[in-house]
This record gives structure tokens, sequence and C-alpha cells, in this order.
């Protein structure tokens, strides 16, 4: 199921199948098949619950690839400010993992990027709905 509320302001919700653990897993295989380098893994429920607060798990993944994202800087050089890539995975109230990224077309339309280098940046939607299922 993918959920794009208006307000939203750019970002993509998709649902996935699987624990937020789950999701990761799949995320960072499929980063490495593809030849993405996974910069950070960012375990924000991890840290919340290392100094006392709980949250639900929540984890976000920054990635990229130079042959990927330095087209995409030298076309647009404030690109540089939304790369490497995001994708945000987490846990509702109601216990449901959600895939969370910034859509192509917002990021394209952000940076005014030109037309013929945004499936560099959709790349990251078929990555979340490959993760998902």
């Amino acid at each position: 199921m993918l959920r794009t509320p208006p307000a939203r302001n750019g970002l993509v919700d998709l649902k996935s199948d699987h624990s937020v653990e789950q999701t990761v897993e799949r995320l960072t295989e499929l980063l490495r098949s593809k030849g993405a380098t996974l910069f950070a893994l960012v375990d924000h429920s991890g840290e919340a619950e290392r100094v006392g607060l709980k949250m639900p798990p929540t984890k976000l993944l920054i990635f990229g690839n130079p042959k990927a994202g330095t087209p995409l800087m030298l076309a647009a050089p404030s690109s540089a400010i939304d790369l490497p890539l995001k994708i945000l995975v987490w846990q509702d109230a109601e216990g449901t993992t959600w895939l969370t990224t910034n859509g192509a077309a917002y990021l394209g339309e952000r940076h005014d990027l030109p037309a013929e280098l945004l499936p560099i940046l959709a790349a990251v939607e078929a990555l979340t709905a490959a993760a998902a299922k």
C-alpha cells in the first residue's frame, strides 16, 4: 500500500510486509547487490532507549553511489543537501512497518534537475518496493 498525502511535502510512504529489522536487512542486501554504499544506519529507537526513552522501531539508512549521485550534484549543486539518499524504516502505533523516502519528482522539482536525471532518483522507490514485499 502506497500513501502519499499531499501535505507530506514530497515524502512517499510504502507499507512493508516485514518487521523493521527484516526490512532493514532486505534493504541492506539490496543496496549491496546494486553496488551502493551504506554510509550509515541510524538507529533512532535504539538511541532513544539508550537514554531511557521509548519509541517504536525507527531506523534511517543513508546510502548512495558516486556514479549516480555525482551527475545530480553537477547538474544542481544544491542537490547535495539531499544526497546521499535516505530511506526511513519505522513502525506506526498499530505495529505496521513503513518505508519513507523523498519522492523523485519532489527532489527533481526542489533542485530543478533535468528530466533525464530523474530515473537516478527513482531508483530509491524501486528499492523500497523490492524491500517491502
